[in-house]
Order: structure tokens, then sequence, then C-alpha cells
């Protein structure tokens, strides 16, 4: 957890005069590859994501934060990556969503706004003997336990 806050604070503190860029997620897994997924609210370049690593990279071997050899990867979250922030949420307003709720319900549906506590996605639902219907549904955060965006290749 040591080396986890340490990126962190390091990520953050390369990022800080970039406000459209943000820290999505920092792990260490256990075969010692160091995970940086850093975003962009209009998505973020190779050249930010090297300046990054090189940053983070620099600093972890000055400090010898890591003893034993390890591998730095930062890029943004893939496309099958859960949204893990309010903000990618933001992002993908328009985009066609999976929300797995608490209860193990899916619900999908374009997602149409963000607020503080919810998300508004427009679903079809289809009632036997009826025509499919789009119908918006607010769905809180607290009732979400993952969201993913689905790919369409229309």
């Amino acid at each position: 957890m040591q080396v986890e806050k340490r990126v962190t604070a390091l990520v953050e503190e390369k990022i800080s005069d970039r406000p459209e860029l943000f820290l999505v997620e920092v792990k260490m897994l256990p075969n010692n590859k160091l995970i940086i997924h850093v975003d962009g609210d209009e998505g973020i370049s190779i050249q930010d994501c090297a300046a990054i690593s090189r940053h983070v990279g620099f600093h972890l071997e000055e400090e010898n934060t890591i003893e034993k050899a390890y591998n730095l990867e930062v890029s943004s979250p893939g496309v099958g990556e859960p949204l893990k922030l309010q903000r990618q949420y933001v992002k993908n307003i328009g985009r066609e969503l999976s929300v797995k709720l608490n209860g193990g319900e899916i619900k999908e549906g374009k997602l149409l706004s963000v607020e503080d506590h919810s998300i508004t996605i427009e679903a079809k639902v289809k009632e036997k003997g009826k025509k499919a219907q789009l119908v918006e549904t607010s769905i809180d955060f607290s009732n979400i336990t993952e969201t993913k965006v689905l790919i369409s290749f229309k």
C-alpha cells in the first residue's frame, strides 16, 4: 500500500498543471507489475502517459521505493475496464452502458446524464405483446456494483 500511496502522489504532482487529466487508479500486482491508469476529459495522449511514466519511474528509482525489479505500465483504462470515477461517467455521456446493480440485475442503455449521486440511462423496455419503449431510469451510484461501456461495431 505504501508504494501505491507514493505513486498516487507522484502522478497527482505530475498532472497538477493539467486539470483535464485525472488519475483513475494505481495498483501493484503480485507479479511486481505497477499499473497506473490515467485518463482525460478528452482522452489522454501517449506522450502524456510517457511523461507520467518517466516522472514516476525516476522518483521511484531515486527514492528506492520498490526494492525488487518491477514493470511500470501507464495507460488509459482499457475499453473493457469498469468505470470507477464519476468523471469517467461524464466523459461517456451518449454511449451505451451495461450497469450491474447490487442485487445482480443488469440494466443496459444510453447514458443520458450524470448527477452528484446518480446517473440516468435510457433503456429499451419490452413488455409482452407490446412494442419496445425507451424508458429513462435513474440509478444511484450506491446501487451500482459495476459499469462498463458497451462497444458497438455498427
